[in-house]
């Protein structure tokens, strides 16, 4: 109890000297939770949807725009949507890409940030803003911030995919696209949930 009482009241002095720094790091930290619960959610629908959906679509090739790379000796098609057939070493196909793989990834991106939307809106930000604009800025961020990791991971999972199973890469597609995602994400809700702003 002395310790919580010691902790409480230092961080009440520090808010008290500091508001503005009090304000970001409060911000921080419930993004950061909130951010790290949404990326367990992810990892599990990474993992376990593709195996859901079948083989038949992990066998179905959808890529876009599909441009022949060479990196690290390996030749593959680099994909701003979409993702290579997954193989194994006898060139059968495997759970863990084509359509199958792309529709889980998109599938676990947005009801992560079904979940997270309310969390940072009324825990982290505490924002009061036109909640329709709010929703149409987050689904524009998450349209833009999955582009941009869906063109990250097209330049390095058809390579990882030699060496690793599923569920070991779906471990760094998780981490990759969170990482990503929480650096951009953080101050685009900044924007998108400004503070003490009245609904209109």
């Amino acid at each position: 109890m002395k310790n919580q009482t010691t902790v409480s009241g230092r961080w009440e002095q520090f808010s008290c000297a500091h508001p503005g720094a009090a304000k970001l790091l409060y911000q921080l930290f419930y993004f950061w939770v909130f951010s790290m619960g949404v990326t367990v959610f992810q990892y599990l629908v990474f993992t376990f949807m593709p195996g859901m959906l079948g083989m038949k679509l992990a066998a179905t090739e959808f890529m876009w725009p599909k441009i022949p790379v060479r990196i690290l000796g390996y030749e593959y098609n680099w994909n701003l949507l979409g993702y290579e057939i997954a193989r194994d070493a006898a060139g059968s196909v495997v759970i863990g890409g084509g359509l199958g793989y792309f529709i889980s990834y998109e599938t676990g991106t947005f009801l992560a940030q079904c979940i997270n939307f309310p969390l940072q809106r009324n825990i982290t930000f505490k924002s009061h803003g036109n909640i329709r604009k709010q929703i149409a800025g987050y689904l524009v961020a998450w349209i833009l911030i999955s582009l941009i990791c869906n063109a990250i991971n097209g330049l390095w999972m058809p390579i990882a995919q030699h060496f690793f199973s599923p569920g070991v890469y779906n471990i760094l597609v998780t981490f990759i696209t969170g990482g990503v995602s929480m650096v951009i994400y953080f101050f685009a809700y900044k924007i998108i949930f400004p503070e003490g702003e009245k609904a209109k």
